[in-house]
């Protein structure tokens, strides 16, 4: 059976167990973001909102999108009891239907956004648009060899992606990429054993 990743798949898996995700920041996100001056920052598919939360506590202003209510209630209820020198606004949004307004973001960071690529494609260009000139776009997903990993992973190949396929969208002149290339991880497999998987990580900078 083919998922269609809309609210009421993602609200129903959220309500449907404790949390889902470690509760952690993403660590291609650590590894890219620790180093940058905070400002904004556009945190796409922020689901329980552990990105969120480690970039307003280091004095970024984040605004955390996700399509779930579900989700989204509990990231506000994580956040809540925590002391943030930045701030987090949480909105809910359907990211096939919005389009973040341009220019706004010193940071737009998307990880491991699930979607074919008809739907794919015109999100990061849309994210890209929303990065400021001198901002960074922060694009982590699943690389299509994680499906013969043995890791937890959707059986669908059209969801899976390259950091130079993501890279193939943006503009050269406007854009100076930093990072494109696919960074192995240890993870759990199906059996509870351990595997490797790779992340595919694009870090790109707009032109000031």
């Amino acid at each position: 059976m083919t998922h269609k990743f809309d609210a009421a798949y993602w609200d129903e898996r959220y309500a449907g167990r404790g949390n889902i995700w470690s509760g952690h920041p993403n660590p291609q996100l650590v590894a890219e973001a620790a180093g940058l001056a905070p400002g904004t920052a556009l945190d796409v598919g922020c689901g329980e909102g552990a990105d969120a939360v480690w970039l307003a506590a280091r004095g970024w202003r984040v605004t955390g999108v996700d399509i779930s209510s579900v989700a989204l209630e509990r990231a506000a209820g994580h956040a809540s009891g925590l002391t943030l020198s930045g701030s987090i606004d949480w909105q809910h949004r359907d990211l096939l239907k919005w389009t973040p307004p341009a220019l706004s973001f010193e940071l737009v960071s998307a990880q491991f956004m699930q979607l074919p690529l008809e739907d794919r494609q015109p999100l990061f260009t849309g994210l890209a648009a929303a990065v400021a000139p001198g901002g960074t776009l922060l694009v982590v997903g699943h690389a299509p060899s994680d499906i013969e990993s043995g890791a937890h992973r959707p059986n669908r190949a059209d969801v899976f992606y390259t950091a130079q396929e993501v890279a193939a969208l943006l503009d050269p002149p406007l854009w100076k990429i930093f990072v494109a290339e696919s960074r192995p991880r240890d993870s759990a497999g199906h059996g509870g054993g351990p595997v490797t998987v790779h992340d595919e990580v694009l870090r790109a900078v707009r032109s000031p």
